[in-house]
């Protein structure tokens, strides 16, 4: 019988009184860990710094746990340990978000490759500093909860969640699982409650920075069947008609509609906070309901059961999520940028792997002096960039283009 709480390396017994569990532990080890800290300077869809109001990796991540928590806990897994996957499952990801992870994936492509998935679960048992030789040395269960694509890179397949040389702890991790591909429910949970909160909230976002509005949309039935055409080709299988149907319900959706006059007053501010909370609501109660409905009223957790997320929920989120694909990340003068953001990272690589190890942070240095092949070393180079934030990427390729 596989044990969901054994952790892959062995520790000291700690007994500090308090009766902490296991998953708690693991928890407060992910929320006291540099590669969360991190997050605070990393890009959700806007450029962190560039506003106050906006969100980051980090607290989009805080979003994403609490969601996955309170809707786990109504399931019946262990609140923790869908805790820890909301709050863990964006570690891996590099300086520019999506756009940064793309640039790195090209660079990399002859050494494996990037994702930052498979990034996520190398800076949780590798690369954070807590136990040797294990990173963070969480439990099977938290470090399961945290794999949204459990399988090695494949032919034609752009999501995976494990690196070649990180294979050891995976199939730990993967140990007495009924089905090679298949996802715990705290993973599938985790996942639905992260499409949820970018998906609303890259959308309140866009609102409040007045790159979204709803006026196009309700009056130019090109502009409607352009959006869905975006959707189709990025977020969703769904036919064109489906989608304009969609799209027209979601419009005239009582908690949508009022954001028409959206003009950034504290009244239009409170309307885009009510739409937000009815629409998230309406998306973790759809998945909680047809769950459910499916598979009882009984304590479900790990193998037992799978997420059920209705068609319809997953059309809209799909629609919310090409909203903020056409109007924020799409919008007019930012490709200049996205390009200069490919042109930093590949850049970076190219110059680390001629300086190294000198111009390597301590904790990488010995770690490129000690790799056994070429492939290892290019992979410590990886590490390095993908572990930088939005600004220490930009101040690392001004210095080492200066010198």
């Amino acid at each position: 019988m596989v044990d969901p709480s054994e952790r892959f390396a062995t520790e000291p017994g700690k007994d500090t009184g308090s009766g902490r569990s296991p998953y708690e532990r693991d928890r407060a080890r992910v929320l006291h860990s540099a590669g969360f800290r991190r997050l605070a300077a990393k890009t959700q869809v806007h450029t962190a710094g560039s506003g106050d109001f906006l969100r980051t990796r980090l607290t989009h991540s805080i979003e994403v746990a609490q969601i996955a928590r309170e809707m786990g806990a109504r399931l019946g897994c262990d609140p923790d340990v869908v805790d820890v996957a909301g709050l863990a499952h964006d570690l891996g990801h590099p300086p520019f978000g999506h756009n940064g992870e793309d640039a790195l994936d090209e660079v990399a492509r002859p050494w494996g490759g990037f994702e930052g998935n498979a990034q996520t679960l190398r800076v949780l048992s590798r690369l954070e500093a807590k136990v040797e030789g294990a990173g963070l040395n969480l439990t099977r269960a938290s470090l399961d909860a945290t794999c949204k694509y459990p399988w090695p890179r494949r032919e034609g397949t752009r999501k995976f969640g494990v690196y070649a040389d990180d294979r050891p702890v995976f199939d730990w991790i993967r140990l007495g699982v009924p089905e090679s591909d298949r996802r715990c429910l705290e993973a599938q949970v985790m996942d639905w409650s992260d499409d949820v909160a970018y998906s609303v909230h890259d959308v309140e976002d866009g609102f409040f920075s007045g790159f979204i509005s709803l006026r196009p949309l309700l009056d130019d039935a090109d502009e409607r069947a352009a959006l869905c055409a975006d959707v189709a080709r990025v977020y969703s299988s769904e036919s064109a008609a489906t989608l304009a149907a969609a799209l027209g319900e979601l419009l005239a959706d009582p908690a949508v509609a009022p954001l028409a006059g959206y003009d950034g007053s504290y009244r239009a501010q409170i309307a885009l906070k009510a739409c937000t909370s009815a629409l998230t609501g309406r998306f973790v109660a759809a998945a909680l309901d047809a769950t459910r409905d499916k598979y009882g009223d009984g304590r479900l957790r790990r193998y037992d059961a799978d997420l059920i997320v209705p068609t319809s929920a997953r059309i809209r989120c799909a629609l919310l999520k090409g909203i903020a694909l056409r109007y924020v990340m799409r919008r007019r003068g930012m490709e200049p940028w996205y390009t200069r953001q490919r042109e930093i990272l590949t850049e970076l690589v190219a110059l680390l792997a001629d300086r190294a190890p000198d111009e390597l942070d301590p904790m990488f240095a010995p770690l490129w002096r000690e790799a056994a092949d070429d492939t290892a070393r290019w992979r410590v180079i990886i590490d390095q960039v993908a572990s930088l934030t939005d600004p220490a990427a930009q101040s690392w390729h001004h210095r080492l283009t200066s010198s």
